[in-house]
């Protein structure tokens, strides 16, 4: 890695450290993101060239650092010795305990990704985080089944965040473990999914958080 590419790394993060409490008060902007790159010692110009698209790249950093985060929670375990419905319902409560560290930010991340100029960022971060808990649970896929399952992990992962926040963990562990029971038959399961639906659902899902 490159000398350019450690400094804005480690910068990324120190920004995204001192904007969650701004987030927290004040919700996702260009100025919250200009204010914490003068609190992590940046100036406008480099908080400009390290978030050009703001609150957008902002967002960005805080699902890959939760992705980051669960992953770390999910090393110690061995996904070969579970079961595919187990490594899965550990790998999304995992993701959701990351979300949960920094809970009112991420109430407020949410909302900014359910306007609708921000809907096509939050299904591909969530497609992300689907696509990191596939590769921890040992999944190979190389054909449609790839994309199947991701999309429909999303809509889980968007689902169980939603309630998560909404109702508590016990809620929404009861609703992941239901759509995991209601998955595991995966060729009946692929069969009658839509990928309209799957965003349907991911759309629904950070609406009901946004406007509770």
């Amino acid at each position: 890695m490159s000398e350019t590419t450690d400094w804005a790394s480690d910068a990324e993060q120190r920004v995204l450290t001192a904007a969650l409490p701004l987030i927290a008060a004040k919700g996702w902007s260009r100025a919250v993101a200009l204010e914490a790159g003068r609190a992590a010692g940046l100036s406008a110009g480099e908080t400009e060239l390290l978030l050009p698209h703001g609150a957008a790249d902002l967002a960005a950093l805080l699902s890959r650092r939760q992705d980051a985060q669960a992953l770390a929670a999910l090393a110690g375990a061995d996904p070969a010795a579970l079961k595919i419905r187990e490594r899965i319902a550990r790998a999304v409560e995992a993701r959701l305990d990351a979300a949960c560290t920094d809970e009112a930010a991420t109430r407020r991340w949410t909302g900014f990704l359910a306007l609708p100029p921000n809907m096509s960022l939050g299904a591909r971060l969530l497609w992300e985080s689907a696509d990191g808990l596939w590769r921890w649970a040992g999944d190979t896929a190389a054909d449609e089944n790839h994309y199947s399952k991701r999309a429909i992990l999303s809509a889980i992962l968007a689902a169980g965040l939603a309630i998560r926040l909404t109702s508590g963990k016990a809620a929404a562990s009861k609703h992941v473990a239901a759509r995991i029971d209601n998955v595991m038959a995966f060729e009946k399961w692929k069969a009658g999914v839509k990928p309209a639906d799957l965003m349907r659902d991911v759309a629904v899902a950070l609406g009901k958080i946004r406007y509770r």
